[in-house]
């Protein structure tokens, strides 16, 4: 997710400071336990753990002033504890609409053999689709059944009590639908028949069951959307529903963020300071002239300074907050964010032939000095683009030590996807204060020295970003009012997915694996994590990232660059995004022979011809590495070859891809018809 060099120096510090956190930790993990008969914040269809199945209406509550109808409501004794017993604290979540559009569907079914069973693999998604599919995804509301696949969690393999069946949305769920899940015909590695769970097997038959069950309703109406798809009741192993987020309950503090920021601002350029002026001899550098930093003037939405741990700002400017109600927005502070920036102007650029504007998203936990990069300072100078920068506040590098002791106590983790809704203004104010007249074309920093603008502003601003960038920066794109057209590089969505088939989280996982060991309890978390991080990542607003825009945005392309083989950014859930967004396929993606998949890019339209107008994802390969594991694991080891996350940015070709596409709109074949590179 990030460079080599800023990812060492990154796993460095998460390692140091997990290892210095693990060794004050006082208590020992507690001994994983079932969850307790007749809790009232446990769902009984499912004993290993409290919050099983997940996600789960049963662990919502009605709300008529919810857009869903419904509200999330976990206990605070029903949400995972760490090894000193502190369970994560459920009030943010509990503002939740809805569970996420990307959720994993986890639960647990003992001694399931998933080969035996025939259920459907990350290699043959359609597969999830067959009419006797032992696993049915089903939107409540059409009739219609949902891709997926699924996995048990590989964590857990030496673990067969602690190890949770994981399904996988191969498209974003539709938000403010209610969704039911069915399991039928699960089988042990002796292809026996698994029986059905008795909690489940009573609302089955009703045998048991007392009048006052305020779980009876709901089951019978499980089972009826069930039936009319054409899954027998008395088949089922398991079954019951949840219901995704609203459309504002995913976007609506950020499009308050936004809307209120840039009200206030009315038509003015955003304040900013030049704090230093670099002007490079061409034998120091041959690609950049100059490189302006400074800082912008952005409203804060942050308590306190803004610095990491800080969260968004419920009530009166000026105050303290006020603890949010389910329905709050964010509000500004009264504070001031002085968001740094770097632009490089590339040697190209000239009065005669101002260049081109683009943002530039930076990598995991990284800064915005990657613009520094030799394959961005290339494709700066070569297509005459001068991009700025600035940090991913939240997941930065100042963000480190925070984000590692956030892993020792997650009720510390909605301050990160606060402070990167922060960074989504940021960024959304230095794109303003570039193409604005009276912004970085007004002062002598982007001027020649006959104080002529060295940058086009009346060719509008673009987007590009890599890893991060990439994920975040398709969220960024969905909100988006000054550009519409973004290049995501090395992308994906949904963190939940990619966290641990990524090496960048190897960190993360040592530390969790000492606080949080019990591996339901993981799993669980990756998706509550999820339904918080919808609020600044792609998922959660990818289905209005190109089309059916978000309110008072223009419709965007994106076209999406993926490494075949990357071991930072999943591919799987690249293709994920690429299906929510109707990116098209250039094709062959891929040589013959290269992809284990039974039908690769399954559910990706080709693109048909060329040169093309839209949203497209490109594959490339490096030709050096290899297929990740088709399970939620890292592809760690000599077998996997070398890392091709970088790959793609540095082709020339990608470039020259990117470039007209920023510029034009029109996907261009750089491949020759064949593959890429």
């Amino acid at each position: 997710m990030t460079t080599p060099r800023r990812l060492r120096l990154a796993v460095s510090v998460l390692v140091t400071a997990g290892a210095v956190l693990l060794g004050a930790a006082a208590a020992a993990a507690p001994p994983a336990t079932p969850a307790p008969a007749g809790h009232q914040g446990c769902d009984p269809i499912d004993p290993t753990a409290c919050l099983l199945p997940f996600p789960n209406d049963y662990f919502t509550v009605p709300d008529r002033t919810s857009p869903t109808g419904k509200r999330v409501r976990i206990t605070a004794s029903a949400m995972p504890a760490n090894a000193q017993g502190t369970p994560i604290d459920p009030t943010e979540w509990n503002r939740q609409d809805g569970f996420s559009p990307g959720s994993p569907i986890l639960v647990r079914v003992p001694g399931l053999d998933a080969a035996a069973t025939g259920i459907a693999p990350v290699t043959d998604i359609g597969r999830s689709l067959a009419p006797d599919a032992p696993i049915v995804l089903l939107d409540a509301r059409t009739g219609k059944r949902t891709p997926y696949w699924a996995e048990l969690d590989a964590h857990a393999a030496g673990q067969p009590d602690r190890q949770l069946l994981i399904i996988r949305p191969a498209v974003a769920l539709t938000e403010g639908t209610r969704y039911v899940v069915g399991l039928r015909g699960m089988r042990d590695g002796n292809e026996a028949l698994i029986p059905a769970p008795k909690g489940f097997t009573a609302y089955v038959t009703g045998a048991g069951l007392g009048h006052r069950d305020r779980r009876v309703p709901q089951m019978k109406r499980i089972l009826a959307d069930l039936t009319r798809a054409g899954v027998k009741r008395h088949s089922l192993y398991l079954a019951w529903d949840f219901t995704v987020a609203s459309r504002h309950g995913l976007t609506g503090r950020m499009l308050a963020i936004r809307d209120g920021a840039f009200a206030a601002l009315r038509r003015a350029a955003p304040s900013f300071t030049v704090t230093k002026v670099t002007d490079y001899p061409p034998a120091q550098d041959p690609l950049i002239a100059r490189q302006v930093t400074g800082t912008i003037g952005v409203p804060s939405y942050l308590t306190g300074d803004g610095g990491p741990g800080s969260r968004l700002h419920y009530g009166p400017a000026g105050g303290g907050g006020t603890p949010p109600t389910p329905n709050s927005l964010p509000t500004p502070s009264g504070a001031t964010v002085a968001a740094d920036f770097i632009c490089n102007i590339p040697r190209s650029a000239s009065a005669a032939k101002p260049a081109h504007l683009s943002l530039y998203g930076h990598g995991l936990l990284g800064r915005p000095t990657e613009i520094n990069a030799g394959n961005v300072k290339t494709m700066s100078n070569t297509y005459d683009f001068t991009f700025c920068a600035t940090s991913w506040i939240g997941m930065a590098a100042a963000d480190v030590p925070y984000v590692a002791r956030a892993f020792t106590d997650l009720s510390g983790f909605p301050a990160v996807a606060d402070r990167v809704q922060q960074s989504f203004l940021n960024f959304l104010f230095l794109g303003r204060a570039m193409i604005h007249p009276g912004g970085f074309a007004a002062h002598p920093a982007f001027r020649d020295a006959t104080a002529r603008p060295l940058i086009n502003v009346a060719g509008g601003l673009h987007y590009d970003g890599n890893s991060q960038g990439g994920i975040n920066g398709g969220a960024l794109t969905a909100i988006a009012q000054d550009w519409t057209r973004s290049v995501l590089g090395v992308p994906a969505m949904n963190y939940s997915t990619l966290l641990q088939r990524s090496v960048s989280f190897t960190p993360f996982q040592t530390i969790m694996d000492g606080y949080y060991p019990d591996k339901v309890d993981q799993q669980l978390i990756l998706a509550l994590l999820q339904m918080l991080w919808d609020r600044s990542e792609a998922n959660g607003y990818a289905q209005h990232m190109t089309d059916r825009p978000l309110p008072g945005t223009p419709a965007h392309q994106v076209l999406m660059h993926v490494a075949f083989g990357d071991q930072q950014v999943s591919p799987a859930a690249a293709e994920v995004q690429a299906r929510t967004i109707g990116a098209r396929l250039h094709t062959p993606a891929l040589a013959d022979g290269w992809s284990p998949d039974v039908r690769p890019y399954w559910g990706i339209a080709p693109i048909r011809r060329y040169p093309y107008t839209g949203s497209a994802i490109v594959i490339w390969n490096s030709g050096a590495a290899y297929a990740p594991p088709p399970t939620n694991l890292a592809p760690v080891g000599p077998e996997y070859g070398d890392d091709s996350h970088e790959f793609p940015r540095a082709q020339a070709g990608a470039q020259k891809q990117k470039a007209v596409f920023l510029l034009t709109g029109r996907v261009i074949d750089v491949c020759g018809r064949k593959s890429c590179p």
